[in-house]
């Protein structure tokens, strides 16, 4: 088969696990691979994938190839697979717009964010980059917040005629505008917002779903996290998670018969703890009713990795792009935006989206 051809926007955590498990399973041919929905879909495999363009605006990543800027600092991930070949990419100077916040320029944190000196690349100099290097998809991996700036690679995508996945919460693939644009040209869109492989908002909505069907009444719920890499550094800027916390609340109240009033519903990041780097620590709490209006209340404590939580989903999410790109369809793809991504076009239950899914990589056309 042939390489699945990919740029990516934002060198952060969320690429640096990606970008380590590209190598760390293609050692792995043949064998059971934990962490992915398949290891071959649609005759692709973790191994085909290829970055062939990249773009930060951090100091310490501008200039150097994507095997060395993965591991710069601030990314603070897990490093699971150092052996990364090197991919002869330079991490070319991106456009910065919104894409840091301002809080974090002089942030007395090693894991703070230093701006490249570098000059800031123009439209025209993303869209030479993205067709030169013949991309195939671009993966947004900006920081939460920067609504102009993934409006803007969303752009570049659109005009170098290439497939987008959206990983962050900015509403590209959830916004009729923008669906219909990338369906007018027939390139694939998948997004918004990635969902990790075992997260905070797939239990929640998994928990929310089981209280539904057991007929328990769900009352009110919380969801709070906190994290010490920059995603949560960033947050702390409240104006920038106006979009994440709606993306998050949406993923559990869609699978709720009756909507939970928005003073009993409260789902977002926390609060910034350093030493926890790129460990997120969620809790989770329920309260309702059960048989003859007794309560019930649940809480639920859950740590992991962030970052490699949604790396396999990601990989998966690139490999039914390319199916897409091969079958010529276009425009927001409806079953893998609804498993994948938490704000999708069209909410599904995680059983009616893993099906169809399946039935979407196996051919199927979409409705």
């Amino acid at each position: 088969m042939k390489k699945i051809r990919i740029a990516i926007s934002g060198l952060g955590n969320c690429a640096s696990s990606l970008i380590q498990g590209i190598a760390y399973y293609g050692n792995k041919e043949g064998k059971k691979t934990i962490g992915l929905m398949h290891r071959d879909i649609g005759g692709y495999k973790p191994s085909d994938i290829e970055v062939v363009a990249a773009f930060d605006i951090d100091k310490r990543k501008v200039g150097k190839d994507v095997s060395d800027a993965i591991f710069e600092l601030p990314n603070c991930t897990t490093v699971f697979c150092r052996d990364i070949p090197r991919t002869n990419v330079q991490v070319r100077m991106g456009k910065i717009l919104d894409g840091f916040s301002e809080h974090m320029k002089n942030y007395e944190d090693k894991y703070t964010f230093v701006l490249s000196d570098e000059k800031e690349a123009s439209k025209e100099d993303i869209i030479r980059v993205l067709k030169e290097s013949k991309a195939e998809i671009l993966l947004n991996y900006l920081p939460v917040g920067s609504e102009q700036a993934v409006r803007f690679y969303a752009e570049c995508a659109l005009e170098a005629g290439i497939a987008l996945i959206n990983c962050m919460p900015v509403f590209i693939a959830s916004d009729p505008k923008w669906a219909d644009r990338f369906k007018e040209k027939g390139i694939p869109l998948i997004g918004d917002d990635i969902k990790s492989q075992i997260g905070a908002t797939i239990i929640h909505r998994t928990l929310a779903d089981l209280f539904e069907k057991r007929g328990v009444k769900l009352e009110r719920t919380y969801q709070l996290n906190t994290g010490g890499n920059t995603d949560f550094l960033n947050m702390l800027n409240r104006s920038r998670l106006i979009s994440k916390k709606v993306s998050k609340t949406e993923a559990v109240q869609s699978v709720l018969a009756e909507r939970l009033d928005p003073e009993d519903i409260h789902i977002g990041p926390s609060d910034y703890v350093a030493w926890q780097k790129d460990n997120k620590v969620c809790f989770i709490r329920m309260e309702g009713r059960l048989f003859g209006d007794v309560p019930l209340n649940l809480e639920l404590r859950l740590s992991v990795e962030d970052s490699p939580n949604s790396a396999g989903v990601a990989i998966d999410a690139i490999r039914c792009c390319k199916l897409a790109l091969d079958r010529g369809r276009g425009g927001a793809l409806y079953s893998p935006s609804a498993y994948f991504m938490k704000h999708p076009p069209r909410q599904f239950t995680d059983d009616e989206a893993y099906r169809m899914t399946e039935e979407f990589i196996a051919g199927a056309r979409e409705n």
